[in-house]
């Protein structure tokens, strides 16, 4: 997929239909070492905060993904064209623990431009992040007692705020030139 360097501010998107409906593949670890994971994911954010555009991710800790998360400080939010969805509900329901889930759907890792995780050749938007915040989610803290429900085994969210460093994108995620 042909993408182009998008700036910050001439971002465009679309974030409830990207996390809802298009879903993005979390990845991280290191390209270079070949040591990362991915998963699919339908919940998160895009925004400002600390005066740094940012993109905030969740994921359970017993999910295989959630050890490269720990223990690397760079992640990528991946969006395809929709002809990859069945390769993302894959990658979305197999875990990286029992094989090789990326090389199964037919997706091709590939260097990110700013960050050490690893984006992927038929992505239509890469947003490259550096890890800047982590928070546990507290049920104590739920203000809505449906929330709950999410969590019948209660394995709650890690919530991760990633600085974007980067994004790369078709022409559709940017603002035309004035």
């Amino acid at each position: 997929m042909q993408r182009e360097n998008i700036p910050i501010y001439q971002f465009l998107s679309q974030p409830f239909d990207l996390f809802d409906r298009h879903w993005f593949l979390l990845t991280s670890g290191d390209f270079h070492a070949q040591d990362f994971n991915c998963m699919t994911i339908s919940w998160g954010s895009l925004g400002i905060m600390w005066n740094r555009p940012f993109a905030q991710t969740v994921v359970r800790p017993h999910r295989y993904t959630f050890q490269f998360m720990e223990k690397y400080p760079t992640f990528t939010l991946c969006a395809f064209p929709q002809e990859y969805h069945q390769a993302l509900s894959l990658l979305g329901s197999k875990s990286g623990r029992d094989g090789n889930k990326i090389a199964e759907s037919s997706l091709t890792p590939m260097a990110a431009t700013a960050v050490a995780a690893p984006a992927y050749a038929e992505a239509e938007l890469v947003i490259e992040c550096q890890k800047m915040y982590w928070s546990d989610f507290d049920p104590k803290n739920f203000l809505n007692p449906e929330i709950e429900r999410a969590y019948v085994r209660q394995d709650y969210h890690r919530s991760y705020f990633g600085q974007i460093m980067a994004i790369t994108g078709t022409s559709k995620f940017a603002m035309a030139d004035n």
